[in-house]
């Protein structure tokens, strides 16, 4: 019987395979690190990231027809004499919508609003006053507004703009404006963005109880597009400020206290796609738009009605338990109730921010 002589298969020697593999793999990766870069780097935030120390939560008490002693002595404190006088003071953008709800809501306690607007974006994109344009609006509480416009820089061609240092100056401006409000030594400051709006029983609670911390931040429950989108109670950067020679507007972290429940962040809440996307563009996180097709209207109408991220971006999240609770859309909610008065009265009016409102106008 003859042997057959052995076959032999031409394979490629290892270190020649490696090779082939890594020239394959390095391109194939630098691309997706280059396209999903921002994406990567939420993915393994658990990893690389630990999260801000904890708060002191605060519990927060009310309920309707309960007396302002009985509540402020619930949170172990006392009843004032008389009220302390409230400042609200925000930097505005172009929440016009939200703004006079804001207001509506809190005008029974609010002594002056001041409000500073700038005349560029913070990414030095030239914008029109939509505050003074729009005044006339807002005249039921005119005579409490305190109102002036920081001059902003325009971006170049070739100059890079840090959106982070332009907002710090706008910051920095609010402290000359609060002063000129007529402010004093132990009234209220708040400090806050437009659409960061404390509840009017967070207001009584700072307007009449004594013995509160000189500073507290505000957790808010935080929503997306409209308050048909709960999203979890993660917004505290709001803040409530005895005001003293040491107070300083910021948006940052100013103390360990969180008063729990304080009120409602709608963030991206807007009647028009035409003002999402100038927010898209303008605010400090612009650089979130990786893709043209990120600022088309039909796809931005379609995220919004399914509570799907605009920027097509992960969680921003310190535990790989949470990042994967919260991927994928915002579940809806059809509940209506614990929001603004204002709201609910003339719910016709602000149809676009109620349950199955999710319906944009382009323009």
């Amino acid at each position: 019987m003859a042997i057959r002589p052995l076959r032999h298969t031409s394979r490629l020697p290892p270190r020649k395979f490696l090779f082939v593999i890594l020239l394959i793999l390095v391109p194939v990766c630098v691309i997706g690190i280059l396209t999903h870069g921002q994406k990567l780097t939420y993915l393994f935030r658990p990893l690389w990231d630990h999260p801000p120390r904890p708060f002191i939560h605060l519990p927060h008490y009310y309920a309707e027809n309960v007396s302002m002693d009985h509540l402020c002595r619930l949170h172990g404190w006392s009843l004032r004499s008389e009220p302390r006088l409230i400042f609200d003071g925000i930097i505005f953008s172009n929440e016009l919508d939200l703004l006079e709800i804001r207001w509506r809501e809190l005008n029974p306690y609010v002594s002056k609003f001041v409000i500073l607007e700038s005349n560029t974006t913070f990414t030095g994109i030239p914008k029109p006053l939509f505050f003074a344009s729009n005044r006339d609006r807002f005249a039921f509480a005119d005579e409490k507004v305190v109102h002036d416009v920081f001059p902003g820089e325009i971006a170049t061609r070739g100059s890079r703009n840090d959106p982070f240092a332009l907002e710090r100056r706008q910051r920095i401006a609010m402290d000359g404006l609060v002063r000129l409000s007529g402010i004093s030594y132990g009234d209220v400051l708040i400090m806050s963005d437009a659409d960061e709006i404390p509840s009017p029983d967070t207001l009584k609670l700072l307007q009449w109880c004594d013995g509160l911390p000189p500073v507290m931040h505000l957790e808010l429950r935080n929503y997306m597009y409209s308050f048909e989108f709960p999203v979890d109670y993660s917004s505290w950067r709001a803040t409530a400020h005895i005001y003293g020679p040491q107070t300083r507007y910021r948006h940052s972290r100013q103390t360990d206290h969180l008063f729990s429940d304080a009120g409602w962040h709608c963030s991206f809440c807007f009647r028009r796609i035409q003002e999402i996307v100038f927010k898209m563009t303008a605010y400090s996180h612009a650089d979130r738009v990786s893709q043209k097709d990120f600022l088309n209207y039909s796809r931005i109408q379609r995220l919004i009605c399914q509570g799907d991220d605009l920027f097509d971006m992960l969680p921003e999240e310190y535990t790989f338990k949470e990042l994967i609770k919260k991927m994928g859309p915002i579940p809806h909610s059809a509940s209506a109730v614990h929001l603004p008065a204002y709201l609910i009265q003339n719910a016709d009016k602000f149809r676009f921010l109620l349950p199955r409102g999710c319906l944009r106008t382009p323009e």
